[in-house]
């Protein structure tokens, strides 16, 4: 008998599923992240369809014009976002006149910080203007970001389309939108070769041409590109009194969120926490869209400059603690 049992002892050792648990076994001891990443590939394979799943997890980033408005030089605002905690860092910079220095810098004190860049927002509003050398001006200069963003190992450029003009009563607002997209495209394609997205932002405004989250998931279709998709803009969304339930028709369509606090009735871009705001309903609704991507605090011209540091790391404090609790941060 004993011979018998040690004689399947040696076969149990020497099956490929004995080998297989094995190899298993040593991977997740000496490699835990290539482990933890083939575990999430199975979940994934075994339960396609799996609505709960906390993946992907989204970051933590804020657009460095926090400091930069406040009279704080760029190295150090990118310096003081990295000591803070941040994941990320959006760069708010007008791509067709930096120079090659600035690029240097902002390029090299990310890397010595370990703080990526994801997004560089831009307002071009000239693409959607009447005049055709207008609308060839404003492509131009979004290609410029465009180049920017691939040069700096971005993910994207927030693009800010604008408003119709003369109260949508002397251009048809067809023909603006038509102009959108058109030139969105245009910049689609351009985008497309460089493996850069672009994130159209919300705007709460009456005339703005991306007011509604209907607005922003038919020009998303028509636009039919898929490298123009949707931001979502928390305070924006809110301002323009829309329901969280809404952000289900940008399914798909989102790759990117702003977040900031406002009193309900005027653009505030404030810390969470300092407006009426309720979150939670939104970032889990967010959460729900499965956005492989960042959150990134907008706070635009503090209040106090002379503590801007403080007003930072309260966003910070205040957003890491909503993304916590709604299962939304990697």
């Amino acid at each position: 008998m004993k011979h018998v049992s040690n004689l399947e002892h040696e076969h149990e050792k020497s099956s490929p599923l004995a080998f297989s648990l094995r190899g298993l076994c040593v991977l997740a001891v000496r490699f835990p992240v290539i482990w933890l990443r083939l575990c999430r590939g199975v979940v994934f394979v075994i339960f396609p369809y799996c609505e709960t799943l906390p993946f992907p997890p989204m970051k933590l980033g804020i657009i460095n014009s926090a400091f930069g408005q406040a009279g704080v030089d760029t190295a150090t605002g990118l310096e003081h976002i990295a000591r803070i905690g941040f994941d990320s860092v959006d760069i708010f910079i007008e791509a067709m006149t930096i120079t090659a220095e600035e690029k240097r810098l902002v390029l090299d004190t990310c890397r010595k910080t370990n703080l990526p860049i994801i997004s560089l927002p831009v307002v071009a509003v000239g693409l959607i203007d009447f005049n055709e050398p207008v609308r060839a001006f404003h492509v131009q200069r979004c290609q410029a970001f465009i180049d920017l963003a691939a040069e700096w190992g971005a993910k994207n450029i927030l693009l800010v389309l604008g408003e119709y003009i003369w109260q949508r009563e002397v251009i048809p607002p067809a023909e603006q939108w038509r102009w959108a997209i058109e030139t969105c495209r245009m910049l689609g394609d351009y985008a497309d070769r460089k493996k850069i997205d672009i994130a159209l932002e919300l705007e709460p405004f009456r005339l703005s041409l991306l007011n509604s989250v209907s607005a922003m998931a038919r020009f998303v279709d028509e636009c039919n590109h898929s490298r123009v998709r949707a931001n979502i803009d928390v305070s924006h969304l809110v301002l323009a009194d829309t329901s969280p339930l809404e952000l289900a028709k940008l399914k798909g369509k989102a790759i990117h969120v702003h977040i900031s606090d406002c009193d309900g009735k005027v653009h505030g871009d404030l810390p969470p926490g300092r407006g009426i705001i309720k979150f939670e309903p939104y970032l889990q609704a967010i959460k729900e869209l499965d956005i492989d991507g960042t959150v990134s605090i907008e706070l635009e011209y503090s209040p106090d400059p002379a503590h801007i540091v403080e007003w930072v790391e309260e966003a910070y404090r205040e957003t890491a603690r909503l993304m916590d609790l709604s299962g939304l941060r990697g």
